[in-house]
C-alpha cells in the first residue's frame, strides 16, 4: 500500500525509452509526437521530449482512486495520481518524501524515476463503474503533477479525464504544466457540464528565482498563458501562489506582481502559502539552499527551527497578509496599500 492509499503491483523493469522507439506491444496509450494538438504552444517544451536520464517504471495498480485520511485537512477525500514522481524537480516539493515509501529515495529518484501506473485509465472507468461509487469530487495534482513530462508521453491524465467526463463526475485539476492546454478540448466541454476546475500553481514572476528552484517546469511567463488561455476558454480557474519562498519570493514587489499577473490572466482566485519544509524535504532543499546562498540558509535555520517544518505563524501570517492585500487592490483596480 503506498502513502496516497493505491496499491501497486511492480513490474520490476525500468523502462528508458529513446526518441523514436515504438511502445511495448499491447501498450494501449499513443505516444507523444502523434496527436495534433501538440502544436497548441507551438515548440512546448514538454510535449513528447525525451528527458536524458529519466527512467520510467511501469506498473499496475489494483485501485487508483485514492481516500483521502479522514484526520486530513484537505478540501478534497479523493485523489487520482497517475504517476508518482516528478521530473520538474522543484527543490521545495512537498511530495518527495512519498516516494521513500517506494523503496526510492527523494532526492535524484524523485525526480528521475517516474513510477508510470500504465493501468490507470482502465482502473479509474472500473471504479467509477461500481455501484458503491457515489460521484464525489476527484482532485489531481495532489501528489505529482498530472501534466509532468511523462504525461505526453503516456497521455494518462488525458485518459483520465476522458473517463471521469463519460460518467459526469466532478474534478479539479492543479498543475505547473502548459500542457494542460492540449486538452482544452475536453476541459471546456467538462466546464460546460460544471464538472471541471483548473489551478495552475505560480509562486513567482521572477525568471532566476524559477528557474533555480523548478528547473523542469515551465517558465512563469508560459503559465500564465496557459491560464489565459483556460480562463478564454469558461474554465474556472484559479492560482496557488506557493510556495512563497522567505527571501527569495516574498517581497511585497513580488507577491504584487504575481498576483496582479494572474488577475489579469483571468484568474478566479489567488491563494498564496508559505514553504513548509516537512520532514524529508528539509534534507533535500537545505543542502541546495546552501550551495545557493549559505547566508540564506543560515537564516532558515533559524526560521525553520521547528520540528514541524514550518514558518512561524507570525511570519507566516505577514506573508499570507501581503497577498491578500494585494488581491483586494488589484480586483478593485486601487494601488497597493502601502
Amino acid at each position: 500500500m503506498t502513502s496516497d492509499g493505491s496499491q501497486v503491483l511492480y513490474d520490476r523493469t525500468y523502462v528508458r525509452y529513446a526518441r523514436g522507439m515504438q511502445a511495448p506491444s499491447g501498450f494501449r496509450w499513443r505516444l507523444a509526437g502523434t496527436d495534433g494538438q501538440a502544436s497548441l504552444f507551438g515548440d512546448e517544451e514538454e510535449l513528447g521530449r525525451d528527458l536524458p536520464g529519466v527512467d520510467y517504471l511501469h506498473v499496475r495498480a489494483r485501485s487508483v482512486i485514492s481516500r483521502v485520511p479522514a484526520a486530513s485537512r484537505m478540501p478534497f477525500r479523493y485523489t487520482i495520481n497517475a504517476y508518482r514522481g516528478c521530473a520538474h524537480a522543484c527543490v521545495y516539493c512537498f511530495a518527495r518524501p512519498t516516494h521513500e515509501h517506494l523503496g526510492l529515495g527523494a532526492g535524484e529518484d524523485f525526480e528521475r524515476r517516474i513510477v508510470v501506473k500504465v493501468n490507470a485509465v482502465e482502473r479509474v472507468r472500473a471504479e467509477l463503474a461500481s455501484p458503491r461509487w457515489a460521484r464525489e469530487p476527484i482532485a489531481m495534482g495532489t501528489n505529482t503533477d498530472p501534466y509532468q513530462p511523462a504525461e505526453g508521453r503516456y497521455r494518462l491524465t488525458r485518459g483520465v479525464i476522458e473517463a471521469l467526463l463519460e460518467r459526469d463526475n466532478p474534478f479539479s485539476i492543479l498543475t505547473k504544466s502548459t500542457m494542460i492546454v492540449r486538452d482544452l478540448d475536453l476541459l471546456e466541454g467538462g466546464a460546460r457540464r460544471g464538472l471541471v476546475r483548473a489551478s495552475m500553481s505560480i509562486g513567482t514572476l521572477d525568471p532566476e528565482v524559477a528557474r533555480t528552484t523548478e528547473p523542469g517546469a515551465p517558465p512563469p511567463a508560459r503559465r500564465l498563458a496557459a491560464l489565459a488561455r483556460l480562463a478564454e476558454a469558461g474554465i474556472p480557474t484559479g492560482v496557488l501562489v506557493a510556495p512563497i519562498l522567505p527571501g527569495l519570493s516574498d517581497s511585497p514587489d513580488q507577491i504584487d506582481a504575481v498576483v496582479k499577473a494572474c488577475l489579469q490572466a483571468g484568474a478566479g482566485s489567488v491563494t498564496g502559502l508559505v514553504l513548509h519544509l516537512r520532514p524529508g524535504v528539509r534534507e533535500v532543499f537545505m543542502p541546495w539552499l546552501e550551495g545557493h546562498s549559505p547566508a540564506l540558509a543560515r537564516r532558515y535555520a533559524s526560521m525553520y527551527a521547528s520540528r514541524s517544518g514550518y514558518l512561524p505563524a507570525p511570519a507566516s501570517q505577514q506573508v499570507g497578509d501581503r497577498v491578500r492585500r494585494a488581491v483586494a487592490a488589484h480586483r478593485q483596480g486601487l494601488p497597493l496599500p502601502v
